[in-house]
């Protein structure tokens, strides 16, 4: 059975095929995808069901994960689930051996918010292949299976037999399962959801959405659904609307009516069985998030608590207030969504939870119709940032009125995670969110407590608590802004409360949210007034085992490293050679962070020129904003004014030097002006002809530059010593020169080329979907590839050597 490995692609598919899947239809063709298996129809009119989707390579070296990552983007790009029904499996299979993962237990990535899908999905070193492969690396360690397509024939062969329902020649009614479900409503999006009359616009803003109207058809029997505590219900031939909707003015009457006689959604419903199974009902109820429209998930900024989590949350809650703390302890969820994070709880006599839309105080009651252990009375629909505690369940109000009992009571919240500018609008790229925090009655009256941090919703849901339900106990999921941003400097002011236990674990963890930064749980006792200084936190990783602790400080009253590199601006007499972006004083920042020729290419505001009076500081102040790599675990961490010990360490101050010249930072160009930023002679590097400039090996080896014990900001230049670098300073120094050298030899060299132009040079451009030209990350040329490679491994080593130097010198606190 062992495949040699040198057949082609196109061979090992067509042996796969025949060895193992003959008695399916693999010869369809879906676009870029390059192997499908099928169960065989008889009738071209009825819709094929895919078992497998696969990526195939050819050899025997291929990583499972990473063709997975490929069929995915692959996937994505050409929107193939949204054409045909998704398969039972993805994989991906080579020479050697052939892997499996549910599809559902990656289809969520398909509906990523912000996500470029235009990307070439074989190109490994996209941000966005690396984000999809987090994500497929998360989901292997529980759902892939993978066979060695020889030792493991048997096993894979009952495999396949098993899971593809072998010698069903012809499906007529396709299931409906957590499988399949979100794409399911995608296609009655485009066939089912026009034929509907009504005003959706002005339905999505009083919170009734087309995945009300879905639910109501798939969870229904014979065109009748069968959970009668769904916002909408249908009922044979129209959609019966509860509480009164019709009072909205969003349709004609109580009923939602089809434009067509039903024709269209008849049609589309012949084609699946419904209900689905029972055992998926509480998943798909529980799972609505997945539903609703991507403009209102930014906007309310929910996000699904996974249940890791959850079980983890609730031990420390059992740590901090005890074993029985559910039977001592009152709790209420202020921000529940569909209810998730009340799963494991006991006492549903002791348990409150609300939400902001009727549809999702639907969701819950429907899942305590199917077991939840909850009260269907002490779930309410309430719009903590605007509606008053009069409108509390009695019991609850008389909870939060009595001191003594308020005490025993945790307020036990995900809130929403929403602010009033993303990314996209401060670049002008979309629609500024304002009156997503500024419209609430929270965000008004405590605009003067919390000042800038007000624009975020979790801050409102907060302040709110500490100042209205005083001496509770709050635990609550948020990010680290609360306890180290300094826009939130006022906030840490005005919320005075003791932290106990707390943890953090990967933001990517939470459906709908990207990103590399940490989502911390924290418990707070508000009855007692401290000012929060700093905390030992438990890290998790993504697969919820325990790697480590880690202190977060709140940085106040401290300055920051821009306020250091501020003050070595205008110099007497300087001369400009570039300028650097300094963006943010955080690892979020950091890629904000380099040096180019003028500041009319910077995209924001924020930078310093460099001169020849500031060049040490600003070199030092890029390499140890880069030397670091970011992680989730310190994308938060602030870097700070350094103490003067820096000023003393020559050896520091020339590898910053080195760092900053051969970095990745320094995205200096020759045809945007003259570059002063040439680390050897002509001679070194036996150029073509003269450079323009020689300001940086004259720096180097001493002309014109000030010496050390002369005033800083003397105007007098004085020749003095040559640098001294470090071993591993002179590695790159070759390494680099060696790059220079080959470029140079080049017939089209061009004399005063930049470390950014040879990269350009040897690597060229690729045009994205935007018209705008990008560099390649690799080049054809071998003798680059090895050169440029070892200049990194050099510029690795010397990072290495300069990072303990960034805590030493106080950039940063350990």
């Amino acid at each position: 059975m062992a495949y040699s490995n040198l057949i082609r692609e196109e061979e090992l598919k067509n042996k796969v095929a025949s060895d193992f899947f003959s008695n399916y239809d693999t010869t369809q063709i879906l676009g870029d995808v390059d192997f499908c298996v099928a169960t065989p129809t008889e009738d071209e009119s009825t819709e094929t069901q895919y078992f497998l989707w696969a990526e195939a390579k050819k050899g025997n070296q291929s990583i499972i994960e990473e063709s997975i990552s490929q069929l995915i983007l692959t996937i994505g790009k050409a929107r193939t689930f949204e054409d045909h029904l998704p398969p039972a499996f993805i994989g991906a299979f080579d020479t050697s051996k052939i892997g499996f993962i549910p599809y559902n237990s990656v289809h969520e990535v398909f509906y990523m918010n912000d996500f470029n899908w235009n990307v070439t999905p074989s190109d490994y070193t996209t941000k966005e292949f690396l984000i999809v492969l987090d994500f497929v690396k998360k989901s292997l360690y529980d759902n892939v299976l993978i066979f060695d397509l020889d030792k493991d024939k048997k096993e894979l062969e009952k495999f396949i037999k098993t899971n593809f329902k072998l010698g069903k020649k012809k499906i007529n009614r396709i299931k409906i399962s957590k499988n399949n479900f979100v794409v399911i409503y995608q296609k009655w999006l485009k066939e089912v959801k026009p034929t509907i009359v009504a005003d959706w616009d002005a339905a999505k803003n009083k919170g009734i959405f087309d995945s009300d109207f879905y639910l109501a058809d798939l969870l229904s029997k014979d065109n009748s659904s069968i959970k009668k505590k769904l916002q909408v219900l249908l009922e044979k031939t129209h959609y019966t609307l509860r509480r009164g909707t019709d009072e909205l003015g969003l349709f004609s009457s109580s009923r939602a009516d089809f434009n067509d006689g039903q024709v269209a959604h008849k049609k589309f419903w012949n084609r699946y069985e419904r209900p689905p199974r029972k055992e998926y009902w509480d998943y798909i109820i529980n799972r609505k998030d997945l539903l609703v429209p991507q403009d209102i998930r930014e906007r309310q900024g929910s996000f699904f608590t996974p249940q890791k989590w959850v079980e983890l949350s609730q031990h420390y809650l059992a740590e901090q207030l005890g074993e029985d703390w559910q039977d001592e302890y009152y709790i209420w969820d202020c921000a529940a969504g569909t209810g998730n994070l009340l799963n494991g709880l006991t006492n549903k006599y002791h348990i409150w939870a609300s939400t902001l839309n009727q549809a999702d105080v639907d969701v819950i009651h429907e899942r305590i119709a199917n077991g939840a252990n909850l009260l269907d009375d002490h779930v309410f629909q309430f719009d903590f940032l605007n509606d008053s505690f009069d409108k509390l369940p009695c019991r609850l109000k008389e909870i939060i009125d009595n001191e003594d009992e308020r005490k025993r009571l945790v307020i036990y919240i995900n809130p929403p995670y929403a602010e009033a500018a993303n990314k996209k609008t401060l670049k002008g790229e979309g629609r500024n969110k304002k009156d997503v925090a500024v419209k609430h009655n929270t965000y008004q009256r405590f605009l003067s407590e919390i000042g800038i941090a007000g624009r975020e919703l979790f801050a409102q849901f907060i302040i709110r608590i500490y100042y209205e339900i005083p001496s509770s106990v709050l635990a609550e999921f948020s990010t680290l802004k609360i306890l180290q941003a300094p826009n939130f400097r006022d906030f840490r002011n005005s919320f005075r409360a003791k932290l106990g236990r707390n943890f953090l674990v990967p933001a990517d963890t939470f459906d709908n949210v990207k990103g590399q930064f940490p989502i911390g749980f924290f418990i707070w006792e508000l009855s007692k007034k401290e000012t929060f200084t700093s905390t030992q936190s438990d890290i998790y990783d993504k697969k919820g085992i325990f790697i480590g602790r880690k202190t977060i400080s709140a940085i106040e009253n401290i300055p920051t490293i821009n306020d250091w590199i501020i003050s070595t601006r205008k110099r007497d007499n300087e001369t400009k050679i570039g300028f650097m972006s300094a963006k943010g004083n955080d690892f979020q920042n950091t890629n904000s962070n380099y040096i180019l020729n003028n500041k009319s290419q910077l995209p924001h505001p924020r930078g310093t020129w460099v001169t020849d009076k500031n060049l040490i500081e600003c070199v030092i102040y890029l390499s140890v904003r880069h030397v670091i790599s970011p992680t989730w675990i310190n994308d938060r961490d602030q870097f700070t004014y350094p103490n003067v010990s820096w000023e003393g360490d020559l050896i520091f101050q020339s590898d910053c030097l080195t760092y900053t010249l051969f970095s990745n930072a320094n995205t200096i160009q020759s045809n945007k002006g003259v570059n002063h930023w040439i680390p050897f002679t002509e001679n070194e590097v036996n150029a073509r002809d003269c450079f323009k400039s020689h300001f940086m090996t004259n720096f180097i080896s001493g002309k014109n530059r000030l010496r050390k014990e002369a005033d800083l900001f003397s105007t007098e230049y004085k020749d003095c010593n040559p640098l001294q670098f470090s071993q591993e300073a002179e590695t790159v120094f070759n390494a680099g020169q060696e790059l220079w050298k080959y470029y140079h030899s080049m017939p089209d060299s061009k004399p005063d080329a930049s470390l950014y132009d040879i990269k350009m040079y040897f690597q060229g451009t690729k045009v994205l979907k935007n018209g705008k030209f990008q560099m390649k990350s690799e080049s054809n040329d071998t003798v680059y590839t090895k050169l440029i490679k070892n200049l990194r491994i050099a510029l690795k080593t010397l990072a290495t050597k300069i990072e303990p130097k960034v805590y030493e010198h106080g950039f940063l606190k350990k």
